[in-house]
């Protein structure tokens, strides 16, 4: 992929968060959701490269855009071709409450790169660089506990992980308590909270639970980025699903996934812009004077290089984003 391909990618990002930032806190997440998927639709297609979507909104029968195998970009036949993972809108429920950590976030590999993950649970296991390679699929959570702090050279009360706040995840909250660690609860995003555990001055040091299966190929994107490792299993709940993971390539639906499982390339970019405060980047800001604030980062897994990206924009002058 071409190195000017991941600045391009942020402008995707951006409007997608200034579009749906405008419904923040008004109780209408279809509204917040559908006007972050107009954006980046319009955004994506004046990039040039021949891009195919490989996890969208829904199938073709359920998404008007973003759909799974719809084409983006301008298909020009000397553009790059590219897997596409998107979430135009990572928390559309907290957009409709007005709290933290939403999201606009795109992740691209080569094509045939990205695992085209069925919408389904997955059990995620993410930790950063240092513990890269060190947890095994199978081992309790205590002793990743104790893997991660030896990494890290922390004390285990001084470890934290991150886990979603959902009864489904109570044995695992308790077994980190008991164990003396400390739990950092948060309610939806998790492709938020999948990073800060690759960034360590979150200070957190390990991410566990079940989620959706295609934000954490979203996820494993900015991981590879980063330098940290993941491991992930599937968790079809019944027969229908673990036949739409067979007929998706995974002839045993409960395999562990590793990093390059979910991210097979050797490159990757992933972008996000936060739409509402959070642990990695700052919300939209309305400064006054028809100038809006963006905070976005943006990575390359080839370079591992990471851009913070503070912009005022202009919406009036926009003509790709949905604005009221």
């Amino acid at each position: 992929m071409d190195r000017e391909l991941a600045l391009e990618v942020v402008r995707v990002t951006e409007v997608a968060a200034l579009a749906s930032a405008q419904w923040l806190g008004r109780g209408k997440k279809n509204e917040a959701d559908g006007a972050a998927t107009s954006a980046m639709r319009a955004m994506f297609d004046t990039i040039a490269m021949r891009g195919t979507v490989v996890i969208g909104e829904g199938e073709l029968d359920e998404a008007p855009m973003l759909y799974i195998g719809e084409q983006l970009g301008t298909q020009d036949a000397d553009a790059p071709e590219v897997d596409i993972a998107v979430d135009p809108l990572e928390g559309t429920t907290i957009v409709a409450k007005g709290t933290s950590n939403a999201l606009s976030v795109v992740s691209i590999g080569d094509r045939g790169t990205l695992l085209h993950a069925p919408d389904m649970y997955m059990m995620k296991i993410v930790v950063g660089p240092r513990a890269a390679g060190l947890i095994a699929f199978e081992d309790p959570v205590e002793k990743m506990i104790d893997t991660v702090a030896k990494a890290h050279q922390k004390r285990v009360q001084d470890v934290t992980v991150i886990i979603q706040e959902r009864e489904r995840h109570q044995h695992i909250i308790d077994a980190v308590r008991e164990k003396g660690a400390r739990v950092k609860l948060f309610g939806d995003g998790d492709v938020g909270a999948a990073i800060a555990a690759c960034m360590p001055e979150t200070g957190i040091d390990l991410f566990i639970g079940i989620g959706g299966a295609p934000e954490g190929v979203i996820s494993a994107c900015a991981i590879k980025c980063l330098g940290g490792d993941m491991l992930a299993q599937l968790r079809p709940q019944n027969e229908a699903e673990r036949e739409r993971c067979i007929r998706m390539g995974l002839s045993n639906p409960e395999q562990v996934l590793t990093l390059s499982d979910l991210v097979s390339g050797d490159d990757a970019i992933f972008a996000a812009t936060g739409v509402s405060d959070g642990e990695l980047l700052q919300g939209v800001r309305y400064l006054g004077n028809d100038v809006v604030e963006t905070h976005s980062l943006v990575m390359r897994a080839k370079t591992k290089t990471v851009r913070f990206i503070r912009a005022l924009h202009h919406p009036d002058h926009k003509p790709n984003l949905v604005w009221k």
